[in-house]
Protein backbone atom coordinates (compact mmCIF):
# COMPACT_ATOMS: atom_id res chain seq x y z
CA UNK A 1 0.00 0.00 0.00
CA UNK A 2 2.59 2.44 0.92
CA UNK A 3 3.49 2.85 -3.27
CA UNK A 4 0.46 3.93 -3.66
CA UNK A 5 0.78 6.67 -1.19
CA UNK A 6 2.20 9.24 -3.34
CA UNK A 7 -0.36 9.24 -6.45
CA UNK A 8 -2.94 9.63 -3.63
CA UNK A 9 -1.75 12.48 -1.70
CA UNK A 10 -0.69 14.26 -4.71
CA UNK A 11 -4.06 13.96 -6.02
CA UNK A 12 -5.85 15.33 -2.95
CA UNK A 13 -3.83 18.32 -2.80
CA UNK A 14 -3.00 19.04 -5.75
CA UNK A 15 -5.63 21.44 -6.59
CA UNK A 16 -4.81 22.98 -3.03
CA UNK A 17 -1.30 24.11 -4.33
CA UNK A 18 0.05 27.48 -5.52
CA UNK A 19 0.44 26.27 -8.78
CA UNK A 20 -2.89 25.50 -9.60
CA UNK A 21 -4.35 27.80 -12.32
CA UNK A 22 -7.52 29.55 -11.20
CA UNK A 23 -8.33 31.32 -14.65
CA UNK A 24 -11.83 30.96 -15.88
CA UNK A 25 -12.26 28.53 -19.17
CA UNK A 26 -15.07 27.49 -21.19
CA UNK A 27 -15.87 25.02 -19.37
CA UNK A 28 -15.95 26.63 -16.23
CA UNK A 29 -18.14 30.27 -17.56
CA UNK A 30 -20.26 27.65 -19.60
CA UNK A 31 -21.19 27.12 -23.48
CA UNK A 32 -24.13 30.16 -24.62
CA UNK A 33 -26.68 29.32 -26.94
CA UNK A 34 -26.85 26.20 -26.52
CA UNK A 35 -30.45 24.76 -28.43
CA UNK A 36 -33.26 23.41 -26.86
CA UNK A 37 -32.70 19.91 -28.74
CA UNK A 38 -29.28 18.86 -27.04
CA UNK A 39 -29.04 16.13 -24.62
CA UNK A 40 -26.94 15.55 -21.66
CA UNK A 41 -25.12 12.60 -20.77
CA UNK A 42 -23.85 11.60 -17.48
CA UNK A 43 -21.12 8.77 -16.87
CA UNK A 44 -18.62 7.98 -13.71
CA UNK A 45 -15.45 6.33 -14.42
CA UNK A 46 -12.57 6.81 -11.67
CA UNK A 47 -10.53 10.33 -11.29
CA UNK A 48 -12.55 13.20 -13.10
CA UNK A 49 -9.86 14.77 -14.91
CA UNK A 50 -8.82 11.85 -17.31
CA UNK A 51 -12.28 11.66 -17.80
CA UNK A 52 -12.82 14.80 -19.16
CA UNK A 53 -9.88 15.27 -20.91
CA UNK A 54 -10.30 11.85 -22.76
CA UNK A 55 -13.79 13.14 -23.64
CA UNK A 56 -13.26 16.29 -24.63
CA UNK A 57 -10.24 15.60 -26.86
CA UNK A 58 -12.08 12.98 -28.80
CA UNK A 59 -15.49 14.71 -29.57
CA UNK A 60 -14.68 18.52 -28.61
CA UNK A 61 -15.09 18.61 -32.34
CA UNK A 62 -17.51 16.02 -33.40
CA UNK A 63 -20.82 17.67 -31.59
CA UNK A 64 -19.78 17.24 -28.02
CA UNK A 65 -21.12 21.06 -26.73
CA UNK A 66 -20.12 20.53 -23.18
CA UNK A 67 -18.63 18.81 -20.34
CA UNK A 68 -18.41 19.84 -16.81
CA UNK A 69 -17.10 17.79 -13.84
CA UNK A 70 -19.03 17.40 -11.00
CA UNK A 71 -20.70 15.04 -7.80
CA UNK A 72 -23.66 12.97 -8.31
CA UNK A 73 -25.27 9.87 -6.14
CA UNK A 74 -25.14 11.44 -2.75
CA UNK A 75 -27.11 12.09 0.18
CA UNK A 76 -25.35 15.95 0.77
CA UNK A 77 -26.07 18.94 -1.21
CA UNK A 78 -23.39 20.74 -2.34
CA UNK A 79 -20.70 18.44 -1.50
CA UNK A 80 -16.92 19.49 -1.53
CA UNK A 81 -14.34 17.32 -3.31
CA UNK A 82 -12.33 17.35 0.31
CA UNK A 83 -15.26 15.53 1.77
CA UNK A 84 -16.31 13.48 -1.45
CA UNK A 85 -12.15 12.39 -1.15
CA UNK A 86 -13.58 10.79 2.24
CA UNK A 87 -15.72 8.50 0.19
CA UNK A 88 -18.64 9.28 3.28
CA UNK A 89 -20.95 11.26 0.65
CA UNK A 90 -22.18 9.14 -1.10
CA UNK A 91 -21.12 10.91 -4.78
CA UNK A 92 -19.32 9.60 -7.38
CA UNK A 93 -16.78 11.95 -8.98
CA UNK A 94 -18.70 11.72 -12.61
CA UNK A 95 -18.68 13.87 -15.88
CA UNK A 96 -21.56 15.24 -17.15
CA UNK A 97 -22.03 16.55 -21.17
CA UNK A 98 -24.08 18.49 -23.47
CA UNK A 99 -24.26 17.59 -27.16
CA UNK A 100 -25.58 17.15 -30.33
CA UNK A 101 -27.53 14.12 -31.08
CA UNK A 102 -28.29 14.97 -34.88
CA UNK A 103 -24.06 14.39 -34.92
CA UNK A 104 -22.73 12.27 -31.77
CA UNK A 105 -25.12 9.50 -30.26
CA UNK A 106 -25.82 8.69 -26.85
CA UNK A 107 -24.35 5.32 -27.85
CA UNK A 108 -21.01 6.42 -28.98
CA UNK A 109 -20.54 8.31 -25.92
CA UNK A 110 -21.41 5.12 -23.96
CA UNK A 111 -19.41 2.60 -26.05
CA UNK A 112 -16.45 5.12 -25.95
CA UNK A 113 -17.18 5.18 -21.78
CA UNK A 114 -16.23 1.62 -21.86
CA UNK A 115 -12.95 1.88 -23.94
CA UNK A 116 -11.67 4.53 -22.01
CA UNK A 117 -11.77 2.91 -18.55
CA UNK A 118 -11.88 -0.09 -16.69
CA UNK A 119 -15.71 -1.24 -15.89
CA UNK A 120 -14.68 -4.46 -14.10
CA UNK A 121 -12.74 -3.14 -10.45
CA UNK A 122 -16.08 -1.83 -8.36
CA UNK A 123 -15.21 0.95 -6.41
CA UNK A 124 -11.61 1.43 -8.05
CA UNK A 125 -9.95 2.79 -10.91
CA UNK A 126 -6.01 2.14 -10.56
CA UNK A 127 -4.60 3.34 -7.86
CA UNK A 128 -7.70 5.47 -7.04
CA UNK A 129 -10.27 3.22 -4.62
CA UNK A 130 -13.42 4.20 -2.86
CA UNK A 131 -16.90 4.64 -4.09
CA UNK A 132 -16.54 8.05 -4.98
CA UNK A 133 -14.33 6.95 -8.09
CA UNK A 134 -16.91 3.53 -9.33
CA UNK A 135 -18.21 3.03 -12.83
CA UNK A 136 -21.86 4.66 -13.13
CA UNK A 137 -24.18 5.44 -16.50
CA UNK A 138 -26.66 8.10 -14.97
CA UNK A 139 -29.92 8.25 -17.54
CA UNK A 140 -31.66 11.14 -17.84
CA UNK A 141 -34.82 9.46 -19.45
CA UNK A 142 -36.17 6.05 -20.32
CA UNK A 143 -34.56 5.88 -23.67
CA UNK A 144 -31.16 6.58 -22.60
CA UNK A 145 -31.57 3.59 -20.07
CA UNK A 146 -32.62 1.58 -22.71
CA UNK A 147 -29.41 2.53 -24.29
CA UNK A 148 -27.27 2.25 -21.36
CA UNK A 149 -28.52 -1.77 -20.63
CA UNK A 150 -27.99 -2.88 -24.02
CA UNK A 151 -24.43 -1.45 -24.70
CA UNK A 152 -23.56 -2.49 -21.18
CA UNK A 153 -25.02 -6.10 -21.99
CA UNK A 154 -22.86 -5.67 -25.71
CA UNK A 155 -19.46 -4.79 -23.72
CA UNK A 156 -20.15 -7.63 -20.93
CA UNK A 157 -20.30 -10.32 -23.95
CA UNK A 158 -17.54 -8.77 -26.25
CA UNK A 159 -15.29 -6.33 -24.43
CA UNK A 160 -15.10 -7.57 -20.99
CA UNK A 161 -16.40 -11.15 -21.32
CA UNK A 162 -13.82 -12.49 -19.24
CA UNK A 163 -14.24 -10.42 -16.14
CA UNK A 164 -17.68 -8.99 -14.62
CA UNK A 165 -18.60 -5.30 -15.50
CA UNK A 166 -19.87 -3.41 -12.30
CA UNK A 167 -21.12 -0.14 -13.90
CA UNK A 168 -23.90 0.94 -11.89
CA UNK A 169 -27.36 1.54 -13.99
CA UNK A 170 -29.06 4.77 -12.05
CA UNK A 171 -31.35 7.62 -12.90
CA UNK A 172 -29.67 10.50 -12.80
CA UNK A 173 -30.40 12.74 -9.47
CA UNK A 174 -28.98 16.02 -8.36
CA UNK A 175 -25.96 17.21 -10.20
CA UNK A 176 -23.26 19.40 -8.44
CA UNK A 177 -20.47 20.85 -9.88
CA UNK A 178 -17.16 20.76 -8.75
CA UNK A 179 -15.07 23.37 -7.87
CA UNK A 180 -14.02 26.05 -10.70
CA UNK A 181 -10.44 24.33 -10.57
CA UNK A 182 -11.55 21.07 -11.20
CA UNK A 183 -12.82 22.57 -14.90
CA UNK A 184 -10.52 21.66 -17.25
CA UNK A 185 -7.30 20.49 -14.94
CA UNK A 186 -5.21 19.04 -17.23
CA UNK A 187 -5.41 21.76 -19.92
CA UNK A 188 -4.40 24.09 -17.29
CA UNK A 189 -2.19 21.52 -15.19
CA UNK A 190 -0.07 19.55 -18.39
CA UNK A 191 1.58 16.79 -16.32
CA UNK A 192 -1.20 16.77 -13.73
CA UNK A 193 -2.36 13.06 -12.67
CA UNK A 194 -4.08 11.12 -14.63
CA UNK A 195 -5.19 7.72 -13.71
CA UNK A 196 -3.30 4.73 -15.31
CA UNK A 197 -6.49 2.72 -16.16
CA UNK A 198 -7.67 5.99 -18.48
CA UNK A 199 -6.99 4.87 -21.79
CA UNK A 200 -8.91 4.02 -24.80
CA UNK A 201 -8.47 0.51 -25.79
CA UNK A 202 -8.65 -0.94 -29.10
CA UNK A 203 -11.80 -3.02 -29.00
CA UNK A 204 -13.30 -4.02 -32.52
CA UNK A 205 -16.68 -2.70 -33.13
CA UNK A 206 -20.15 -3.52 -31.05
CA UNK A 207 -22.12 -5.57 -33.59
Amino acid sequence: MASLMPNFVSRLFRPFTSSTKMGLGPAEGGVQNIPDTAQKCTVAAGCFWGVEHLFRKNFGDKGLYDARVGYIGGDSNNPSYRAVCTGRTGHAEALQMTFDPSRLSYTTLLEFFYKMHDPTTKDRQGADTGTQYRSAIFYHSPEQERAAREVTEKVQNHWWKSKGVTTEILEAGQWCDAESYHQLYLDKNPGGYECPAHYVRSFPALS
